[in-house]
């Protein structure tokens, strides 16, 4: 499992991820909050699923064969 992701969308899906998972003890404190975590945890390990299935990466680092 290799890195696709770059710093930026990293941080963007921490704060993005942090950010909904606060609405479920803050706020309207529903259980959608929890959907955060999808990004909060992609983020984190800087790999994003869907990215792997469409070929697509943000993360400048290319290995050399």
């Amino acid at each position: 499992m290799s890195r696709n992701e770059g710093t930026f969308d990293r941080a963007l899906r921490i704060i993005l991820g942090l950010i909904l998972l606060s609405l479920v003890f803050v706020g309207p404190a529903t259980p959608w909050g929890l959907v955060g975590l999808i990004p909060l945890v992609t983020g984190l390990i800087g790999f994003c699923p869907l990215y792997a299935i469409f070929g697509f990466k943000t993360c400048p680092i290319s290995k050399a064969s």
